[in-house]
């Protein structure tokens, strides 16, 4: 890496890649079509600050295979891993017997993660370990998804969401372990239910998903300002994250300590002891 523009200015401590912690993932093709030459210029400025690019909405069964092997190449020119986002769940609705079709099909695109998803189904958590147990046998990363909220990831309603009732956030941490257990080193909190569509917060699932199960095996997603900024104010700068492609830069400066909001500002801080 090129050195710093303003490198006296003070930045704070940040793990190099591949990280463990301090995680950024970013959505790519939905919400924005992403092309290879956006792509790039948002790697080439921001690259080092990215971590996991993730497809939405199973956008990549819209694009031919040349382009989304050529956006996956451009995030592996960058220590980008990629994702699939969480479309097996409608594989498993509409195609149940091309899921393992779906995985294999995956590796030979050069995808890294697998993301598995079930705030739609009703499923045993018996079938979604075996979903991350198949992932990890084609050498994918499988990043199950858990959630407190039924309905969770289609942007619902929030009176639509409450009517259809919460789950006890046990149950998310016992499949979440199960997960863990089963191989996954990564965890997909889904913000529904718990930031987002809700009439309040409930940061209380927050904390017991984060105490059960382990920080570090957690990323958080947070489609907004607001919402990063709590993450960062009670867990510090190198919370794992997902958010909007075009908001890397706003998160990266409030973990970097350069920036922040009315609330924040001045306060993210980080401390290495000298070896």
């Amino acid at each position: 890496m090129s050195e710093r523009a303003f490198d006296f200015l003070h930045v704070n401590d940040r793990p190099e890649k591949p990280r463990t912690k301090g995680i950024t993932e970013i959505r790519g093709p939905y919400y924005d079509p992403m092309g290879p030459r956006e792509l790039r210029d948002i790697l080439e400025t921001m690259g080092q600050y990215v971590d996991i690019y993730k497809f939405s909405g199973g956008s990549f069964a819209l694009m031919d295979r040349d382009t989304v092997e050529e956006l996956i190449g451009i995030c592996h020119d960058y220590d980008v891993e990629v994702s699939t986002g969480g479309f097996i769940e409608n594989v498993l609705v509409r195609d149940n017997d091309k899921v393992e079709d779906y995985v294999a099909e995956a590796k030979t695109l050069g995808f890294d993660i697998v993301e598995i998803s079930s705030g739609f189904l009703a499923i045993d958590t018996e079938d979604l370990v075996a979903l991350t147990e198949l992932t990890a046998d084609y050498g994918l990363k499988p990043k199950p998804e858990i959630n407190v909220q039924f309905g969770a990831g289609g942007a619902s309603d929030p009176d639509d969401l409450e009517r259809e009732g919460q789950q006890d956030p046990s149950m998310a941490i016992r499949e979440g372990q199960r997960h863990l257990d089963a191989g996954a080193d990564l965890l997909m909190v889904e913000a529904e239910g718990i930031t987002e569509e809700v009439h309040e917060w409930r940061t209380d699932v927050v904390y017991e998903l984060a105490n059960e199960l382990g920080m570090e095996n957690l990323v958080f997603e947070a489609p907004g300002p607001e919402m990063f900024e709590w993450y960062v104010k009670n867990f510090g700068p190198n919370v794992n994250l997902f958010v909007d492609n075009s908001q890397i830069v706003e998160l990266e400066c409030m973990r970097s300590g350069l920036w922040g909001k009315t609330t924040s500002w001045g306060r993210a801080t980080t401390f290495r002891r000298e070896e």
